[in-house]
C-alpha cells in the first residue's frame, strides 16, 4: 500500500500564532472569546492551564483581565467594548481575516452593499459583518435567490476558509447581473486554496481519503466534501485513535490531509500507524511528510519576489506569514523598508499584505529594502539603456580596458573607450570616477555594462568647437580695425596681455600697452579690471585679434609744451651717454640731450669723464621743438664759469649735428671770408662756436 501525506498538513499560520499564544498566556485571570480553534484535543490542553472559554463579552466572570481574541475575530463593537471595560484585549485574529475586516468597513464607509460568501453562523463571518454595523448580505448556497438588482454598488468577499468551488459559482453569477458597480475581492486564505487543491488532486488519485480535523471546523468539512466528490471511501476522523486502520490495508493508494485547525502530530501520527500496517511504502511519502514539517526553505530562490501577510509588530522586526510556509517569518526592523522603524506605525497594518524579497536561505531572510533598491536600480539601468550618463568608480583593470560595478552590474570600459587617443598605463585610473554612456547592457544572467567615456568627451568636444566656432563668427561680425572696445584683462604673458572682448581673447601686444616702453604688462594694466582698447588686427582666417593700449593715451611729448619751457631748470637722469653727449630722462618718454660742451665749463674729451648712467642731474631747458620732439639742455648753464676760465672750443662740426635720433642734418653754415691780414690777432671759430684768441693760447702756453 502507498500511503501520501499532503504537504500542507498542520495549523495554519494564523491558528498556530493563536495556540501559541493561548499556551503562553493562561491562568484564572485570561479568558478566551470562544473556542481558540475547532479542536477538542488543542481545547482540552488549553482548558487545563486554567483559561476558560466564554462565548460573548457578557460572559466574562470576574477576575478576568485579560481577553484573547481567537483567530476567527470579532466585531468592531466587541473590540471597543473590551477596551471600554478595561480588559487587557490580546488579538490573534488571523492577519488574512484582518484585511477582509478592513475591506469591508472601508467599502461600507464609501456606501457599498456588503456581501460576504460564507457560512451565516461561523465566527469569522460574524465578526466580519460586525466591521459594517452587521448590514452584510451574507450568502452561500442561496446566492441566487437573492434580488442584486436593487443595489448600486455591490462589495463581495469572501470567508477566509471558503469553498473556492463556491466562490467561483458566486463570481460566474455575479457578471451576469446588472449591478451597476462591483467590487470583488480574493480573500480565501492561501493556506485554505493550497489545503483544497491538494485534497482536489489526492482524491481523484487515491483508492482511500482520510480527512483528519474537528468536526465542527469549517475547512476541515470543506476538505470532506471535496475528497467525497472525487472519492467513494473517505474516513472523517477527529484524532488518530478514531480510525481503523485494518480496512484500509485492502487499498493500494491511501491520501492523508488534514484541517487548519489539526495539529501537525496528529496527521503525523496518522501516517505512522498507516505505515505499520503494510509492507508496501510509498518511496515519496517520507520525504512528503518530511517536507509538510519544515522544510520550507527549498520551496524559494535567492532574488524571488513574494506576497506576505504582516501578522504582527515587534520590537525586532515584523512578522509575516507567507505562501508556502507554516511558520511566521521575521522581516528585521533595519529590513524594513522605512526611515525609522517603530512597531507603533505598524500596529494598524496587521493584515495588509507587503512585497518582500527572498535574500538568503536555510534559512529563510527576507528584506523589504531590496525590493526598493532593485526598482531603484531598474529605474537606472532603464535610463542608461535610453541613453543616459552614469558614472562609475573603476576598482580594477583587465588586458581589455577598466572594470567596476554599478548595483549588481558589472561596468567594462574598454581601453579604447576610456578618453580620446590612446590610453598606456591603466592602473592610474584606479579609484577614479568616470562619466560612461553604455554601449551595451545585458540584463540576463551575466548582468553588465559595456560603457565608454570616449563618445560623452568626443560629443562635448565637437558641441565646444561649435559654440566657439558660433561664437567666433558672431565675433568678427561685429568687430573691425580701428573700433574702440572694452575689454577686460584676463592673463599677462611675456610678451603682451590677453584681453577679453565679448566672450573672445585678444591680445595686447607689450610694444602698444605703453608709450614709454614697457617692460611688462602689469606695469600699465592690472588683470580682471576693464579697459578700452584700439582694434589694431582683426584676422578671420587666424582668428586673431591685436589690440592697442598706447594708441587712445596721449604721447608724453603731445603734454611737454604745457609742462616745460626753455630756460627751466629740470632733474633728470642720465640713460644713455654717446661720444657727443649725454641722454637725460626728464619724464618716462621724453629725453633731452646734454651736448658735450654744455655738460662743463672744461673742454671734455669724452662725456663719460664727468658722467655715468644712472647719475641724477640737473640741467637747463636750452631749446625744445615738442614737434620733433626735441629737447637741448645744459648742465653748466646751472653753475658758474671758473674765474678767467677760456671758453672751450666746440666738438668737430660733424659732432654738432649728430645727435641720436636727429632725422634731418642741420645745413652747413657759409664759412666767413677770411679778412686781409691786417697784422692784428684774430679769434678761432670753428663750426660757429666761439672759442678763444690765438694770443691767449700763446700766453696760456
Amino acid at each position: 500500500m502507498e500511503v501520501i501525506l499532503a504537504k500542507n498538513s498542520g495549523f495554519c499560520p494564523g491558528v498556530k500564532r493563536a495556540v501559541d499564544t493561548a499556551k503562553s498566556v493562561y491562568g484564572k485571570d485570561v479568558c478566551i472569546l470562544g473556542e481558540i480553534i475547532h479542536n477538542k484535543t488543542v481545547t482540552s490542553e488549553i482548558a487545563k492551564l486554567g483559561t476558560i472559554t466564554v462565548d460573548g463579552v457578557d460572559d466574562i466572570p470576574g477576575g478576568v483581565k485579560t481577553v484573547i481574541i481567537r483567530s476567527h475575530g470579532v466585531g468592531k463593537d466587541t473590540l471597543k467594548t473590551l477596551e471600554e471595560r478595561g480588559y487587557e484585549v490580546i488579538n490573534c485574529t488571523c492577519p488574512f481575516v484582518i484585511k477582509t475586516q478592513k475591506i469591508v468597513e472601508e467599502y461600507h464607509g464609501k456606501g457599498y452593499t456588503i456581501v460576504i460568501a460564507g457560512e451565516k453562523s461561523h465566527p469569522e463571518v460574524v465578526g466580519l459583518n460586525g466591521w459594517c454595523e452587521n448590514s452584510a448580505v451574507v450568502i452561500d448556497e442561496d446566492y441566487e435567490k437573492i434580488d442584486f438588482d436593487k443595489y448600486e454598488k455591490v462589495c463581495l468577499v469572501a470567508q477566509t476558509t471558503y469553498s473556492i468551488e463556491k466562490l467561483n459559482r458566486i463570481l460566474q453569477f455575479f457578471e451576469k447581473r446588472l449591478v451597476k458597480t462591483f467590487d470583488f475581492f480574493q480573500t480565501i486564505c492561501y493556506t485554505t486554496k493550497e489545503r483544497q487543491e491538494e485534497a482536489e488532486i489526492l482524491s481523484k488519485t487515491c483508492d482511500a481519503m482520510v480527512v483528519v480535523g474537528g468536526t465542527n471546523s469549517s475547512n476541515t468539512k470543506k476538505l470532506m466534501r471535496i475528497c467525497q466528490g472525487n472519492c467513494k471511501n473517505v474516513y472523517f476522523i477527529s484524532n488518530p485513535d478514531e480510525l481503523e486502520y485494518k480496512k484500509l490495508s485492502k487499498f493500494k493508494k491511501v491520501g492523508i490531509v488534514a484541517g487548519a485547525s489539526t495539529p501537525n502530530e496528529q496527521s503525523m501520527e496518522v501516517f505512522s500507524n498507516m505505515e505499520e500496517i503494510t509492507e508496501v511504502k510509498s518511496p515519496n511519502a517520507m520525504e512528503e511528510a518530511m517536507t509538510a514539517m519544515d522544510d520550507e526553505q527549498l520551496k524559494f530562490r535567492r532574488g524571488q519576489k513574494v506576497v506576505a501577510t504582516i501578522s504582527s509588530a515587534t520590537d525586532d522586526g515584523l512578522m509575516l506569514y507567507i505562501n508556502n510556509t507554516k511558520k511566521e517569518i521575521t522581516l528585521p526592523a533595519n529590513e524594513v523598508d522605512c526611515e525609522n522603524y517603530d512597531k507603533a506605525d505598524f500596529a494598524d497594518k496587521i493584515g495588509e499584505e507587503i512585497e518582500v524579497m527572498i535574500v538568503g536561505l536555510n534559512p529563510v531572510a527576507l528584506s523589504q529594502k531590496a525590493i526598493r533598491a532593485q526598482k531603484e536600480e531598474e529605474e537606472v539601468i532603464a535610463k542608461i539603456k535610453n541613453g543616459e550618463i552614469f558614472t562609475v568608480t573603476i576598482d580594477g583593470t583587465n588586458k581589455g580596458g577598466l572594470t567596476g560595478r554599478l548595483g549588481s552590474y558589472e561596468v567594462f570600459v574598454p581601453s579604447s573607450q576610456i578618453r580620446i587617443g590612446f590610453v598606456k598605463d591603466l592602473e592610474k585610473y584606479k579609484g577614479k570616477t568616470l562619466r560612461l554612456k553604455a554601449e551595451k547592457v545585458d540584463e540576463g544572467r551575466r548582468k553588465q555594462i559595456v560603457g565608454s567615456q570616449r563618445v560623452i568627451l568626443e560629443a562635448e568636444k565637437a558641441e565646444r568647437d561649435a559654440a566657439k566656432a558660433a561664437k567666433e563668427e558672431a565675433f568678427f561680425n561685429s568687430i573691425n580695425e580701428g573700433d574702440v572696445v572694452t575689454g577686460k584683462v584676463v592673463r599677462f604673458a611675456a610678451f603682451g596681455a590677453f584681453v577679453e572682448v565679448n566672450g573672445f581673447d585678444c591680445l595686447a601686444h607689450i610694444s602698444d600697452l605703453s608709450w614709454t616702453n614697457a617692460k611688462t604688462p602689469a606695469e600699465v594694466l592690472e588683470i580682471g579690471k576693464e579697459y578700452e582698447f584700439k582694434v589694431l588686427k582683426c584676422d578671420r582666417e587666424t582668428k586673431k585679434v591685436s589690440l592697442g593700449y598706447k594708441q587712445l593715451q596721449p604721447k608724453p611729448w603731445q603734454l611737454a609744451g604745457d609742462k616745460y619751457a626753455i630756460g627751466e631748470t629740470i632733474k633728470g637722469k642720465v640713460v644713455r651717454i654717446v661720444s657727443f653727449g649725454a641722454f637725460v630722462e626728464v619724464e618716462k618718454g621724453i629725453d633731452g640731450l646734454v651736448h658735450v660742451s654744455q655738460i662743463s665749463h672744461e673742454w671734455l674729451e669724452n662725456p663719460t669723464s664727468v658722467l655715468k648712467v644712472g647719475d641724477e642731474v640737473e640741467a637747463k631747458i636750452m631749446d625744445m621743438d615738442v614737434e620733433k620732439e626735441k629737447m637741448t639742455l645744459s648742465i653748466k648753464a646751472l653753475t658758474p664759469a671758473p674765474e678767467g676760465a677760456q671758453r672751450p672750443r666746440r666738438e668737430r662740426k660733424a659732432e654738432e649735428n649728430a645727435e641720436e635720433g636727429a632725422t634731418e642734418e642741420k645745413p652747413r653754415r657759409q664759412r666767413k671770408e677770411k679778412p686781409a691780414d691786417d697784422g692784428e690777432p684774430r679769434e678761432w671759430t670753428e663750426g660757429g662756436v666761439g672759442g678763444v684768441s690765438l694770443a691767449d693760447l700763446i700766453n696760456n702756453n
